[in-house]
C-alpha cells in the first residue's frame, strides 16, 4: 500500500527512536549487572562481596544486552529464550538474577503487544517455571525469596498490559477524531455543492423568464422602430422594466451571498406567490396569454414552500413562452388542507418531450426539497402539463 513520503520518514524516525531507547535499556541493564558483581551486593547475603570479572560475567551481561534490545522483534521469542535460560541458570544466584530480570522485561514487552490471554499465559508459564526451578535447584524455601521471581515478571506483565490498554484507547480516540473530522469536511463539501445547486436555481429561476422577455421585445422594437415607433417605445420600456428585475433579483442573491453569517440576516430572496400577479403582468406584456385560475381560499403557506411555489410556477410558464405554440398556458393553483397543487398546462407540438433540462431538473429539486413532488410529461399529443403537490398544512 503506497504512503505518502512524510508518513515514511515519520515511521522511520519513530522506529529508529525505538532501536536507540532499547538499546539503551540494555546496555544500562547490562551495564548494572557488571557493576553488581563488581560492587557486591548490600544485604550480607554469600556473594556480598565484590569480585573481579569474569569472562562468564560479560557473557551474561552481553547475552542480556542482546535480549532486551531485541525484544520487541520477537517478544515471545525473546521471552522464551530468557526464561529458558533463567531456569538453566536457576542453581547460581549471580547467573540467573540476569537473565530473570531479562525475562521481567521481555514479560513488558509481550503484555503491550499481544493480547491479553496471550500475554498472561505466557507470561505465567515463564514465572512459574523460572520460580519453580529457583526453589528446586537453588533450595531455597518455596515462601521464601523465590516467591519475588513471580513478583517481578506479574508486576511487568501487568504494567504491560495496562499500558497496552491505554495505547489501544488513545489510538481509538484519535482514529474517532480522524473519522469525525473526515465526516465534518465530507458534510462541509456536500453543504457547498448544495449551496452552489440552490444558487445555480435562485439565478436560473430568476434570469431566464426576464431575458426571454427582454429578447422578445429587443426583436419586436427592431421590427417596428421604423413603422410603428409607439410599439417599439412601448416594447423598449418592457426590456427596460424586464431589465431593472433581472438587476433586482441579482442584487438580491448577491446580498445573501454577502451576509456574514449573521443570523438575523436573511438567507434566501423571498419571491412567492403573492408576487404572482406581477409575473403574470410581465408575461401579459410579452404577449403570453395565461388563464388563471385559483381554487380555494389562498393562505399564506411556509416560506420555502411559497418560494418553490413561485418559482416553480416562473419556470414553467417561462417554458410555456418559449415551447408553446400560441403563447398561451393555463396556470391551476389548488389549496388543499395539507398541501398546495399546482397545473400548468399548454399547447404544444407533438415533438415537445420532457427533455431533462436545467428547467425541468431545478423544478423537480425545488418541489423535493420541501418534501413535494413534481411531474413535467406530456398531457395528450399537443400538450404539455406540469404538475406539482407541495406539502403546506393549514
Amino acid at each position: 500500500m503506497y504512503a505518502p513520503p512524510a508518513a515514511r520518514n515519520l515511521v522511520r524516525r519513530a522506529a529508529s527512536r525505538r532501536v536507540l531507547l532499547d538499546v539503551a535499556v540494555g546496555a544500562a541493564l547490562a551495564s548494572a549487572v557488571l557493576i553488581a558483581v563488581v560492587a557486591g551486593r548490600p544485604d550480607g547475603r554469600p556473594g556480598a562481596t565484590g569480585r573481579p570479572l569474569r569472562t562468564l560475567d560479560v557473557v551474561v551481561a552481553g547475552a542480556v544486552f542482546v535480549l532486551v534490545a531485541v525484544r520487541r522483534w520477537r517478544p515471545l521469542v525473546v521471552l522464551g529464550v530468557a526464561a529458558t535460560l533463567a531456569v538453566v541458570a536457576a542453581g547460581s544466584e549471580n547467573v540467573s538474577g540476569p537473565f530473570i530480570m531479562a525475562t521481567a522485561v521481555a514479560a513488558y514487552t509481550v503484555a503491550t503487544r499481544t493480547d491479553r490471554r496471550t500475554a498472561w499465559l505466557t507470561c505465567g508459564g515463564a514465572a512459574l517455571a523460572s520460580y519453580l526451578a529457583t526453589v528446586v535447584l537453588s533450595e531455597e524455601d518455596w515462601f521464601g525469596p523465590a516467591l519475588g521471581v513471580i513478583a517481578w515478571i506479574g508486576m511487568t506483565t501487568a504494567v504491560g498490559d495496562a499500558t497496552r490498554i491505554r495505547r489501544a484507547y488513545v489510538a481509538a480516540v484519535e482514529e474517532r477524531a480522524v473519522r469525525a473530522e473526515r465526516t465534518r469536511e465530507e458534510e462541509a463539501r456536500r453543504r457547498v455543492a448544495e449551496e452552489r445547486l440552490r444558487i445555480a436555481r435562485d439565478l436560473h429561476d430568476a434570469v431566464a423568464h426576464h431575458i426571454a422577455v427582454v429578447n422578445l421585445h429587443a426583436g419586436l422594437a427592431g421590427h417596428t422602430l421604423r413603422t410603428r415607433p409607439d410599439q417599439a417605445e412601448a416594447s423598449l420600456v418592457h426590456v427596460r422594466d424586464a431589465a431593472q428585475t433581472v438587476l433586482d433579483e441579482l442584487a438580491t442573491i448577491l446580498s445573501v451571498l454577502r451576509q456574514n453569517g449573521d443570523d438575523g440576516a436573511p438567507t434566501d430572496p423571498v419571491r412567492g406567490l403573492d408576487r404572482l400577479d406581477d409575473l403574470l403582468t410581465s408575461l401579459a406584456a410579452a404577449g403570453h396569454r395565461v388563464e388563471h385560475r385559483r381554487v380555494g381560499v389562498a393562505r399564506p403557506l411556509p416560506e420555502a414552500v411559497d418560494q418553490a411555489a413561485y418559482r416553480i410556477v416562473q419556470e414553467a410558464l417561462t417554458n410555456a413562452h418559449k415551447h408553446g405554440v400560441d403563447d398561451s398556458a393555463d396556470l391551476r393553483i389548488e389549496y388543499r388542507p395539507d398541501a398546495v397543487v399546482l397545473d400548468i398546462t399548454n399547447p404544444t407540438g407533438p415533438e415537445r418531450r420532457d427533455t431533462g433540462g436545467h428547467g425541468l431538473t431545478g423544478m423537480r429539486e425545488r418541489a423535493t426539497a420541501v418534501g413535494g413532488t413534481l411531474t413535467a410529461q406530456p398531457s395528450g399529443p399537443t400538450r404539455f402539463r406540469v404538475h406539482a403537490v407541495l406539502p403546506a398544512s393549514s
